[in-house]
């Protein structure tokens, strides 16, 4: 009779199957999952939010951190965002090896997410999956949360009752309500360690000044793995570089909407312009002929769902003009953001050439041998 560990194994693998044709999984789905061998969450949030709540017995890959440039915004090895040795000691030291299902989260926006499966997919990573919702689609499943929270929401109410009743000299009904929100915390405190969604980190020291964060030991302890990147495994289909961009910009800037290239800016409108500038980037602006399509249009945030519908975001795209038949090449800040999360929109849609500029801004904006506008 097979082990109940194994039994479990069998489920996740049978699962990850499921999966493999898509990149989105969603909340039911990975809900499923949140603990099983073989399977491990990684949150591409920074270290505070992940600080402050993540999916139980998770990582934390913040998403701008994978994008490795030197302070003048040079990628050693682009357009790869990370040099392979340096990524297989990263991934491996967060407990990822090669056969892991990895699925990327983030609060529920998309643009971490999506950062952490452009990282990923560009290694050649085949099961790795976006949570649709991420933080806040696994908190409405969680029972335990639904009451944590109802409770939350009375103590309050409450606080703000004995605290008023305090004020007026009302001394009776000031402890009566006390006592009741002390009551109602102690209830909350024997939830919390039933909670999904938790709270902690802990910091390893991986050498070079590079950490792994991860959760706290009394979740679950993430033992290091060896993780191979195989240069014939790379996908470029994924990720472009400076030379690739520039190539459709001077075919843009002579052939216009005729070219078979577009390039997508992702960024808000003061970055666009130059009024803001981040990081260490020494100029202001964006790439010439770039469409401006802001990635918070992606977002559902009505639903807090990583995407919008498919046909609304079809129907987006084709108004400006971002067509299957071309060659299109989004950027952001860094790429693994607001970048890979049109990309991974597009992809989602079926667009067969569709890329992220791994260097994104941070290069571009540093390079004075390339052409910008303001």
């Amino acid at each position: 009779m097979k082990s109940f560990v194994e039994r479990v194994l069998v489920l996740a693998l049978v699962a990850v199957s499921a999966y493999a044709q898509q990149l989105l999984i969603s909340a039911e789905e990975a809900y499923k999952l949140i603990g099983k061998p073989g399977v491990i969450f990684v949150s591409g949030d920074d270290e505070t939010a992940f600080e402050n709540g993540h999916i139980r017995g998770s990582v934390d890959m913040y998403a701008h951190h994978l994008h490795r440039s030197d302070i003048m915004g040079r990628m050693e090895c682009a357009p790869l965002f990370m040099c392979p040795k340096e990524a297989e000691h990263y991934i491996g030291a967060h407990g990822i090896d090669n056969e892991t299902m990895v699925i990327a989260y983030d609060n529920f926006r998309g643009p971490n997410a999506t950062g952490v499966l452009a990282y990923f997919k560009s290694f050649g990573h085949e099961k790795v999956y976006v949570l649709d919702g991420g933080v806040e689609q696994i908190k409405r499943l969680d029972p335990n949360q639904r009451k944590y929270d109802e409770l939350k929401a009375q103590a309050r109410k409450l606080k703000k009752a004995y605290k008023k009743a305090k004020k007026e000299g009302d001394r009776e009904r000031y402890k009566e309500l006390k006592a009741e929100y002390k009551r109602i915390k102690a209830a909350m405190k024997e939830l919390e360690p039933k909670l999904i969604i938790q709270r902690g980190i802990r910091k390893v020291d991986l050498g070079n000044g590079h950490y792994a964060y991860l959760c706290p030991e009394s979740e679950r302890k993430i033992e290091p793995k060896h993780y191979h990147i195989d240069p014939k495994k790379i996908d470029y289909s994924w990720i472009a570089g400076k030379d690739e961009v520039y190539t459709a910009v001077k075919d843009r800037l002579q052939k216009g909407e005729d070219s078979d290239y577009v390039i997508i800016d992702t960024r808000s409108m003061i970055e666009i312009i130059g009024e803001r500038k981040m990081d260490n980037v020494a100029r202001g602006g964006h790439i010439p002929t770039a469409k401006f399509i802001e990635w918070k249009h992606i977002t559902d945030f009505e639903n807090k769902k990583s995407f919008r519908d498919l046909k609304e975001l079809e129907a987006l795209f084709k108004r400006y003009g971002v067509t299957k038949d071309k060659k299109i090449y989004a950027y952001c800040q860094v790429g693994t953001g607001r970048g890979s999360d049109i990309i991974t929109a597009l992809k989602l849609l079926g667009y067969p050439h569709a890329k992220v500029y791994t260097g994104s801004w941070d290069e571009w904006g540093n390079d004075m041998n390339l052409p910008i506008r303001r």
